[in-house]
């Protein structure tokens, strides 16, 4: 369920495992005991700008609304050290802030990681920070404030999620994909394997803070690509808001403030509405927020991380867009006004490493790892429409083909 109250600028996200009211009950008979439990989960997404300056109370507000009374809890910084290059400020005033906090004490150590894919697969380095946890005492009162992007917080959350079996996780993300989609949701994890997120958890955060100070540093291939999960989105729910997009595309490929600030927050609000439905741990084999991502992941992991996720999810979109056309289930309209915003917005179509020849094909190998990331057969999203999306259980070779030809020939 998502829920805004107005003039308050903040998301809600509320959900419960099993869509129920919290009951237990326990029944017998002569060949087991059953038991069956419901637990609701509430965050909300802050949308601010200058977080820690103290004059701003949206952070310490939140925090002492989480005091207890006898208890002093700890907040344990993780942060990307590309926050850090840009803003080399942070650390003194991260000091500062938490001196004013009268319930919370700042474990002094501000833990600086690799940013980007780098801090996923790097396994040592989730076992230095589960190790850094057990050194500072940080114990399930306590707080890890994770400050980066999607990466960072997704190793973060991880970390906190098997430390202590739960120790709660404060997101801060800095980036417009972390801001838009990852960091308000429920997933954490690693690479591992050479499979990404093959190793994580559903742990929702305590809260989310989007910060629109933190976005003026990013590096323009970063926020240009975060806006993809946007597209994204509005391809599979909101027609709406696709149509906002393409009469805001020169807005948003300039970052003009307001309309990016929009774009992520209304994103945001789709995603977690999503979330709040009916399978927000992805029980079952359904993944329809991941249109697009059965290449992307591979390409990814091809191109051995130096496509930006963003990127891969773009070409991703584009080949499934231009498979759906092939297949008759999408209009060649609407197929050439998302090629042409995707263009507009300045995003990938095409890598060569989409080149499908036969079933060997390195890509083609992304559809057997993202059915086998949920179990069950083979679930797509493509779309029947713009707005509309609809999922298929298989995925055709030779179609396949065609429509990455057209790609790489056409556009």
């Amino acid at each position: 369920m998502l829920t805004k109250i107005p003039g308050v600028n903040t998301v809600f996200c509320t959900f419960s495992r099993l869509n129920s009211p919290v009951r237990i009950s326990r029944s017998i008979d002569m060949s087991y005991i059953q038991q069956s439990f419901s637990v609701q989960f509430e965050y909300k997404v802050y949308f601010t700008e200058n977080i820690f300056d103290p004059a701003n109370p949206c952070f310490a507000s939140y925090l002492e609304s989480q005091a207890e009374k006898g208890i002093r809890k700890k907040l344990l910084f993780i942060v990307d050290d590309g926050v850090t290059e840009a803003h080399a400020d942070l650390k003194e005033q991260l000091s500062a802030y938490c001196q004013g906090l009268d319930n919370f004490e700042l474990v002094e150590d501000v833990i600086v990681v690799p940013g980007g894919e780098a801090a996923k697969n790097d396994l040592q380095l989730f076992y230095w920070l589960v190790n850094a946890i057990n050194q500072h005492a940080i114990d399930r009162h306590s707080f890890v404030v994770a400050i980066g992007g999607g990466s960072v917080l997704d190793l973060a959350g991880y970390v906190a999620a098997v430390s202590h079996r739960g120790v709660k996780h404060i997101r801060i993300p800095t980036t417009v994909l972390s801001q838009n989609d990852s960091g308000v949701g429920v997933k954490n994890g690693i690479n591992y394997h050479g499979k990404k997120n093959f190793l994580g958890s559903f742990a929702p955060p305590a809260a989310v803070f989007n910060d629109a100070r933190f976005l003026t540093t990013l590096d323009e291939r970063d926020w240009r690509s975060g806006m993809i999960e946007a597209v994204k989105v509005a391809l599979i729910k909101d027609a709406g808001f696709f149509d906002w997009m393409e009469s805001h595309a020169q807005k948003l490929t300039e970052a003009e403030p307001e309309s990016l600030q929009y774009l992520i927050r209304r994103c945001a609000e789709l995603h977690m509405a999503h979330i709040g439905g009916k399978d927000p741990f992805e029980s079952g084999s359904s993944r329809p927020l991941d249109f697009g991502h059965w290449s992307a992941h591979k390409l990814e992991q091809l191109t051995d991380f130096e496509l930006r996720h963003g990127e891969a999810v773009s070409i991703g979109i584009a080949l499934d867009s231009v498979y759906s056309w092939l297949k008759g289930m999408l209009d060649e309209g609407s197929l050439l006004r998302i090629i042409n915003l995707l263009k507009q917005l300045r995003l990938p179509l095409y890598h060569p490493l989409l080149e499908i020849e036969d079933e060997s094909s390195a890509i083609i190998a992304g559809l057997e790892e993202f059915r086998e990331h949920l179990g069950g057969r083979l679930t797509i999203s493509l779309l029947r429409a713009i707005g509309k999306g609809e999922e298929v259980h298989e995925m055709d070779q030779e179609t396949l083909m065609q429509a990455a030809n057209m790609l790489r020939d056409k556009w």
